[in-house]
C-alpha cells in the first residue's frame, strides 16, 4: 500500500486542514493551526523548531509518518494541549518541561520580568527577595532568577504534583540553591521575611467563564484555572496579606487574564497599576507596597 504523505509539507498541509476542522482551539503556545502544526511536525521528528523551510521537502520514513500521524490525531480527535504531547513549553527562550500536573506555562509576566519590572522596581540588581506565588511549573520562579540576578527566589504551590515538575525545572537551570519551593496555601508556609517582589498567576478564571472554558483547557488541572463566583476569590487574599510580606518599596504583580472588571469591582479601593503587555493593558496589575491595605 502506497501512503498519501511523502513529505513534511503533505503532513504539514494535512494537518493543518485536520486541526481547522476540528475547530482547535489555541493559546497554549501557538495562535493558529499552521504554527501548531509545524511545532508539532517538528518536534516529533527532531528537527530544529525555527527551520521550517529547509524541511519541507525531506521525504520521510514510514515509521516517522505513522509517528507524525499519531500526534495529529490525538491533538485533533482528543484535544490535548501541544505542551501535552511533547512534555514542553517555551517562554522567553526558555524550555520547560509540563505535564497534566500543571498548567501550560503562558504568563504574560514573563515578558514584563524580562527588563525586571522596571520602572517599577528602580534598580533589578538590588532586588535581594523574590516570592512567587501558585508556582505551578515554577517558570515564572525561574524567569524570576535570571531577571533579578541577586535575589533569592521563594515559590509556593498548594498542588505536590505540580512542585513535582517545578523541582524538575529548578533542577534542569541548576537553580536549586537560589529557588527554594514550598508546599501550601499561599504564605502559610513560609517563614518570616520580607519580600522586594511578590509575583502571581492565581487561579482567577470565574465561575461562568469555567463553564464555558475550550475542551483543551478541561485537560489542566481545575484547580489551577478556577477563582470562584467572581475570580478573585484568591487574589483577594493574596492581597490581603502582602503587604505583611513586602518590604517598604516593594511591589505586587498578579496576573488576572481577562477578569479586569472583576478585579475593578473588588479592589476598586486600590490604586491598581495596570501594566502595559503584548496582550494590551488588561491582564496584568501590579501594587506598591505602600498603597496595599494594612
Amino acid at each position: 500500500m502506497t501512503l498519501p504523505f511523502c513529505t513534511v509539507r503533505d503532513l504539514l498541509r494535512y494537518a493543518v486542514s485536520r486541526f481547522s476542522e476540528a475547530k482547535l482551539s489555541f493559546g497554549h503556545g501557538s495562535a493558529n493551526a499552521y504554527d501548531e502544526a509545524a511545532y508539532l511536525i517538528l518536534h516529533t521528528l527532531h528537527l530544529p523548531l525555527d527551520l521550517l523551510e529547509p524541511f519541507l521537502d525531506a521525504r520521510l520514513t514510514t515509521a516517522e509518518i505513522e509517528a507524525v500521524l499519531k500526534v495529529i490525531e490525538r491533538r485533533a480527535a482528543d484535544r490535548v494541549p501541544a505542551a501535552y504531547i511533547t512534555q514542553e513549553a517555551w517562554m522567553h527562550g526558555y524550555r520547560f518541561h509540563v505535564d497534566e500536573r500543571v498548567i501550560v506555562p503562558r504568563s504574560f509576566i514573563g515578558e514584563l520580568l524580562q527588563d525586571g519590572l522596571q520602572p517599577y522596581v528602580e534598580d533589578p540588581e538590588q532586588v535581594g527577595a523574590v516570592l512567587e506565588l501558585c508556582t505551578g511549573s515554577g517558570c515564572l520562579a525561574i524567569l524570576a532568577a535570571h531577571a533579578f540576578h541577586n535575589a533569592d527566589v521563594d515559590a509556593v504551590d498548594l498542588s505536590a504534583p505540580a512542585l513535582e515538575v517545578a523541582t524538575r525545572n529548578v533542577l534542569d537551570y541548576h537553580l536549586d540553591e537560589r529557588i527554594a519551593l514550598f508546599e501550601g496555601d499561599l504564605y502559610a508556609p513560609l517563614a518570616e521575611r520580607r519580600y522586594d517582589v511578590i509575583i502571581s498567576n492565581p487561579p482567577y478564571v470565574n465561575a461562568t467563564s469555567m463553564q464555558e472554558l475550550p475542551a483543551e483547557y478541561r485537560h489542566e488541572p481545575e484547580m489551577a484555572l478556577a477563582g470562584g463566583a467572581d475570580g478573585m476569590d484568591v487574589v483577594r487574599r493574596i492581597i490581603a496579606d502582602a503587604r505583611n510580606w513586602l518590604t517598604e518599596d516593594g511591589v505586587l504583580v498578579i496576573e488576572i487574564g481577562n477578569e479586569r472588571e472583576h478585579v475593578e469591582a473588588a479592589f476598586g479601593g486600590l490604586d491598581l497599576v495596570w501594566m502595559s503587555t503584548s496582550a494590551g493593558d488588561d491582564n496584568v496589575f501590579l501594587i506598591q507596597a505602600s498603597d496595599l491595605p494594612v
